[in-house]
């Protein structure tokens, strides 16, 4: 079978026009995919929902949830009669919606305080409001300038439908005519929802302009030296457009994790278009422009795609986690990747052929690349000397490094044992609205929602049964309301239908089946279908005052301790559910899927790396990104940052992108080995030839991971701000800590060392003498 990439560079320099046509179609198909890419928000992206958790929180919101909306109503003075009548009105018209259950407010408790009317005065209104309860008072109208009404939604409602209802909602407000300084705001899940995924959008637009802006900076302030230096930021382009493609076509979206895929495939992506663009100069200064098309598509080709799927091993890990925003990030990544790499491989070459290129100067002598075509020749005389001090010095170093690789191996292990210890005392958030940005109208509206009526969301614990009307069953859903009550003060209230019968049978629980069930006939099936399916299954709502994630968090861990010892009679079972239980075990996920991506991505980078190379020593690689992912840990400990699912990815992607460095030392090494150097030479004439390139090329990375901290999500900032760091060090990790690890396991496996002990001078000599002749394999 004849090797694909001697296929495409003989396609490629035969026939171009027909490569370029096939690309642009299939290009036209990616952007008619990139049509369909929609955003998500809501449960599904941070719980599996064909998980047990994930099925008993969808059978929950289909039959008994319902994310209510919020009306606040803002003016100079709530209890005039001519706002209280606007507000009445207002209510009566979003009670005809068909999806809307109930609207209630402080405005019904007024009429039934005075017979089903509003009161013409304020006075008259005064005394209704002194006579009424003084909580629920406070509840509905925290002050006389400010009242919230609230939109209750048939349970079961789609994410759509809610939008619908949400858009008629508002068109309501607006055709409403409200008096004169009267506000009106639409609050609630729906509607924080639909303003982040507008936040997403926005975000995302501009996070992949800033990240190409960057690239541009980068590619004429790094990469001068080649002709069309532009170039690998429209392959990179290409490259995002054929990832948004396949993501609109297979159907995944994009959800605000996901966002920050987009930097970090300009930032990684980037590379291979430098690495095969800059191989293609390099052969057209020494040979016709079809031989040199021909050899770095089939010489750089597959190094290149070796390096990639090395980085892919990492993206695919986090697949296997169990959040499912983090798996549509590793998927975006790994299709990303291969996009962009695709992409480079062919329309670097085919431009080339087309507009008969040509070098920009002509090769200097002593030039070499490494089998991933990072050139290396100084582009002018004015760079020839800084660019050739900068390898000399990493020579010298790496050659010192060499010869005594055990004290720096003790010291940067010794960094990353404390880096493993402080990355357990790294905080955890699964706190959605902390990863928004903070002056987000929708956020703000949400606080001011809790800070008069408490959490929006309550504790629900579904209780199943053969006969949950049964007087036993019935007890202990009283019972164990009561004791939940009692022992948290957290918890402000619980409604069941225990507590419906009590309220519709004058304060008492009827002792017979046939007094529950002639109570449970008088509850209006509105009200009674939202706590009772059936004769074998309810809920319980305990409702609480506002809480941070990690007391909700405690809170729900009580409730399950209790579960455990206040168990519910023979037959009957009772779970824990909803949203707040959802973000606060989100935070174990977290905590676990981190190890549990960054053991994987090891794993299966260790294992391509085995099959490639087949001998023992090719998981060299990976030894100093060990070292990497500890410091990552004493990082984000030091800066303040905290665990969210996006940076939970880090130890898995530092693992990708650390490992295309690290590999790409290795295999320059076992070129100079093969050229007949000894182990400390050909470490030193490694790193002093591609060590420049490599600096490079982690430099484009940076550019492009940096501006994700441009972003005003704080997820996403937080994120760009440690992938930075991460880049930073997994290029010390290739450049210092690989030669101490391939003199080490290079040694043990019987490679030659300089008889007697050497020194640097007499090392350097015999490396020029080779430096003349070294060319591509």
């Amino acid at each position: 079978m004849r090797n694909p990439f001697e296929w495409l560079a003989d396609t490629v320099t035969t026939r171009p026009l027909v490569v370029a046509g096939v690309a642009t179609l299939f290009f036209l198909v990616m952007i008619f995919g990139l049509t369909l890419v929609a955003m998500q928000t809501g449960n599904d992206t941070y719980l599996d929902k064909d998980s047990s958790r994930g099925a008993m929180l969808a059978h929950y919101t289909d039959t008994y949830g319902s994310n209510a909306m919020m009306l606040i109503f803002e003016t100079d003075d709530i209890t005039t009669p001519a706002n209280l009548r606007y507000i009445d009105r207002l209510q009566d018209d979003i009670k005809n919606e068909p999806s809307v259950e109930l609207v209630s407010g402080v405005v019904d408790m007024i009429r039934q305080g005075n017979d089903g009317t509003i009161p013409g005065s304020s006075a008259e209104v005064d005394a209704i409001l002194a006579r009424s309860s003084p909580e629920v008072v406070a509840r509905y109208m925290p002050s006389k300038m400010m009242t919230i009404s609230v939109i209750t939604l048939k349970p079961g409602l789609s994410d759509d439908r809610q939008k619908e209802v949400l858009s008629n909602v508002r068109s309501m407000v607006d055709l409403s005519d409200p008096p004169p300084g009267m506000n009106v705001i639409i609050s609630g899940e729906a509607a924080f929802s639909e303003e982040m995924e507008e936040a997403m959008g926005s975000s995302m637009g501009v996070l992949i302009m800033a990240a190409m802006l960057l690239m541009v900076l980068a590619v004429f302030a790094l990469f001068s030296h080649v002709r069309y230096q532009i170039l690998p930021v429209v392959v990179v382009a290409c490259g995002l457009i054929m990832t948004f493609g396949f993501m609109g076509l297979s159907g995944i979206p994009i959800s605000m994790v996901v966002i920050g895929a987009f930097p970090v495939l300009i930032g990684i992506g980037i590379d291979y278009a430098i690495q095969i663009h800059s191989r293609l100069d390099e052969e057209v200064q020494k040979t016709p422009l079809k031989e040199a098309v021909i050899t770095t598509v089939t010489r750089t080709g597959p190094a290149v795609m070796i390096a990639m799927l090395a980085t892919s091993m990492g993206f695919i890990s986090m697949v296997l986690g169990p959040i499912p925003m983090v798996g549509d990030f590793g998927i975006t990544c790994t299709i990303g990747v291969m996009s962009c790499f695709l992409a480079a491989l062919i329309i670097i070459p085919v431009f080339a052929i087309l507009i008969r290129y040509r070098a920009k100067t002509p090769l200097a002598g002593g030039t070499g690349t490494g089998r991933t075509g990072h050139a290396t020749a100084a582009p002018d005389a004015s760079k020839t000397s800084l660019i050739g001090k900068y390898d000399a010095a990493l020579g010298k170093i790496a050659y010192t490094i060499a010869k005594h690789p055990v004290p720096v191996i003790l010291l940067v292990f010794l960094v990353a044992v404390v880096g493993f210890q402080l990355d357990n005392e790294v905080p955890i958030s699964a706190d959605e609205k902390t990863f928004v940005p903070p002056d987000m109208p929708a956020l703000l509206d949400m606080n001011k929602v809790t800070r008069a009526m408490g959490a929006t969301s309550t504790i629900p614990v579904v209780v199943s049964g053969r006969n949950v009307l049964d007087p036993v069953t019935l007890g202990w859903i009283q019972n164990f309301g009561d004791y939940e009550i009692d022992r948290n003060d957290r918890i402000t209230g619980v409604t069941s239908i225990a507590t419906l019968i009590v309220q519709y049978n004058d304060g008492t629980m009827p002792e017979t089946p046939g007094g529950i069930q002639d109570t449970v006939s008088r509850i209006p099936a509105e009200i009674r279908d939202r706590y009772l399916n059936g004769k074998m299954e309810t809920v319980l709502e305990f409702s609480t005052v506002d809480l941070e994630m990690s007391q909700a968090r405690s809170l729900v861990a009580a409730i399950e301790n209790d579960l455990v010892w206040y168990y519910p009679p023979a037959g009957d079972s009772a779970r824990i559910t909803g949203t707040m239980e959802m973000f606060s075990v989100l935070m174990e996920d977290i905590n676990n899927s981190k190890t549990l991506m960054t053991v994987l991505g090891f794993v299966f980078i260790a294992g391509f790396l085995l099959i490639v190379y087949r001998r023992i020593h090719a998981i060299s690689p990976l030894i100093p990104i060990v070292a990497i992912v500890g410091w990552n840990g004493a990082i984000m400990y030091l800066l303040g940052l905290e665990y969210t699912p996006l940076t939970a990815v880090l130890g898995s992607m530092t693992i990708g992108v650390a490992s295309e460095y690290t590999v790409l030392i290795m295999e320059r090494v076992d070129e100079e080995l093969g050229k007949g150097l000894d182990l400390f030479s050909a470490i030193q004439m490694s790193v002093q030839k591609i060590g420049t390139a490599i600096t490079v090329s982690g430099l484009t990375t940076v550019f492009g991971f940096a501006a994700l901290m441009l972003s005003e999500f704080n997820i996403i900032s937080n994120f760009g701000i440690t992938t930075v760091i991460t880049v930073g060090f997994s290029l010390c990790g290739a450049i210092l800590i690989m030669p101490a690890i391939i003199s080490l396991m290079y040694q043990y496996a019987g490679n030659p060392v300089p008889a007697g002990k050497g020194d640097n001078r007499t090392q350097g000599q015999e490396s020029k003498k080779q430096e003349g002749n070294v060319h591509q394999q």
